[in-house]
């Protein structure tokens, strides 16, 4: 078949076909904001290397005469590039990207020269700055949610529980750039009727979708409790977690104050109120954080009692007001007794003055007995 002329042209063809050799796909790399990155690049090593690297047509990092050269490398790059130089006779041509910024992302060329030819391939950088942290925070007309330095721009949802229809919470997002090109989102939304009707969700959802981070925060009706008298205030988180941190604080004036701390990982726990707060720490693994205030007193223990979950991407909070009021059997007593005191200052007064109209009636008495007798006395 081969000796026909249709069989050989066939033949050829297809060693032609074969011997293509299409261009390798450009790599992917993902690198995080500020750490360092490699951007791989290998060739068949000989002698009289030469390594370029380029983005588009911007001088990155160059190597050749056996060194790094750097008369070439544009500023925004300047200390922040390395080769593997060690292993570059064994064809290692990778490069090290020190403190990636944002600007940093896009295509990079790998140009190596040797004895054998030339080699092109290309890498496409990434960058990402990963969600860290979601505030929120409530007050008494608004809930505010925060959340810094991420890119590419990230989106952020609202939901309540009980749930109530996404039209009704009214907010305002705003997604902003700063110099490095990281993103800070804010949204706020309006508190729906009473204050204490619903638990407020923020959840901050990166670009890609690989992150969710969820903060909440809920206010609960003011607690009213007598001095001396132990007092519960209930927290429970909605989704419970394995590994997680509680914190409970304490607002009297303008400082909060952290009055108890437990860490599941470790199993450590801190309570600085030690005489005066306990907790059920079997019913805190299940979700329940409930404070207990064993002795509370009306001026040291009346204020804002704050419960925090916290685990990874969720944080969730949980406000009450706290009013400690004076025993009613000790206001009764204070009140006697300020009658009492009241009743004998009336009668002392009341015995004064008697006593006092009294010598007056009896020194006037004897001054008319006395002018009776004088007239008397005269007339004989």
């Amino acid at each position: 078949l081969a000796k026909t002329p249709a069989a050989a042209f066939l033949l050829i063809f297809l060693r032609a076909c074969l011997s293509i050799t299409h261009p390798p796909k450009d790599a992917q790399v993902t690198c995080l904001f500020h750490e360092d990155c490699i951007l791989p690049c290998s060739f068949r090593p000989t002698s009289a290397v030469v390594i370029h690297w380029y983005k588009q047509q911007i001088p990155v990092h160059s190597y050749y005469y056996n060194k790094d050269q750097f008369g070439l490398q544009n500023k925004h790059f300047s200390g922040r590039t390395c080769l593997f130089n060690s292993q570059i006779a064994q064809g290692n041509a990778s490069l090290v990207l020190r403190k990636v910024k944002v600007q940093d992302r896009g295509r990079y060329k790998c140009y190596t020269s040797t004895r054998k030819g030339n080699q092109e391939t290309f890498v496409n950088l990434g960058v990402k700055a990963l969600i860290q942290l979601v505030k929120i925070e409530l007050t008494e007309e608004k809930v505010t949610c925060l959340a810094q330095n991420i890119y590419p721009a990230p989106h952020l949802f609202w939901s309540t529980e009980p749930p109530t229809d996404p039209a009704s919470l009214h907010n305002y997002t705003s997604n902003t750039a700063d110099s490095k090109g990281l993103f800070t989102i804010e949204s706020t939304v309006n508190i729906l009727g009473n204050i204490t009707q619903y638990a407020y969700f923020c959840s901050v959802v990166s670009a890609d979708g690989s992150q969710v981070w969820t903060a909440s925060v809920k206010r609960q009706d003011e607690l009213f409790g007598e001095e001396g008298s132990a007092l519960l205030i209930p927290c429970m988180v909605p989704q419970p977690r394995h590994n997680f941190t509680l914190t409970w604080t304490f607002i009297r004036t303008n400082d909060p104050v952290i009055i108890f701390t437990y860490d599941s990982r470790t199993r450590k726990m801190s309570n600085p109120w030690e005489n005066r707060a306990d907790m059920d720490m079997e019913q805190v693994h299940m979700g329940n954080g409930s404070l207990t205030l064993l002795s509370p007193e009306s001026l040291s223990h009346t204020g804002v009692y704050t419960c925090t979950f916290s685990s990874f991407q969720m944080k969730h909070q949980v406000q009450t007001w706290v009013n400690v009021t004076v025993r009613v059997a000790d206001a009764d007593e204070n009140v006697c007794r300020r009658s009492w005191w009241g009743t004998a200052a009336s009668v002392f007064i009341f015995v004064l003055t008697i006593s006092v109209a009294l010598s007056r009636c009896l020194r006037l008495r004897g001054k008319g007995n006395k002018g009776l007798s004088l007239h008397i006395f005269s007339s004989a």
